[in-house]
């Protein structure tokens, strides 16, 4: 059997509001962007646009998805470098990793990004993905 809350709980509404204050507190603390409200910070404040998430989140698992696939790419050359791979391998990992590509371009254009704006920047990282 669960046990009551304390009297001096807070209810479940007074509870999100606090929560919500918290994270607006914690947003504040965000370097403001170059040019925005005249910062000069290095982050860009988070964009919370409910009627952007959608793309946001794509935008993101297809960046994702092209790291693997550049990943997958520098393995398979670095394989055929060394000699691991048959000519049938060779020639069946370039077959996939060219399908894998057009496929990528195909989504971004179905989403409106380039395969540039997958490319994100990491401040004084630099970016996530090589030039290509």
């Amino acid at each position: 059997m669960a046990a009551a809350p304390p009297a001096s709980a807070p209810d479940g509404g007074a509870r999100i509001d606090e929560v919500a204050r918290a994270a607006a507190r914690a947003f504040d603390l965000l370097p403001e962007a170059p040019g925005e409200h005249g910062g000069s910070g290095l982050a860009q404040r988070v964009r919370t646009d409910p009627d952007t998430v959608e793309r946001d989140l794509m935008k993101l698992v297809l960046t994702l998805v092209e790291l693997l696939r550049q990943l997958m790419e520098r393995t398979a050359l670095h394989r055929v470098d060394e000699g691991d791979l048959s000519e049938e391998q060779e020639e069946r990992i370039g077959l996939t990793l060219m399908t894998l590509q057009e496929r990528m371009a195909e989504l971004c254009d179905e989403h409106g990004l380039r395969l540039e704006d997958l490319n994100l920047d990491l401040g004084p990282l630099g970016t996530l993905l090589p030039p290509p």
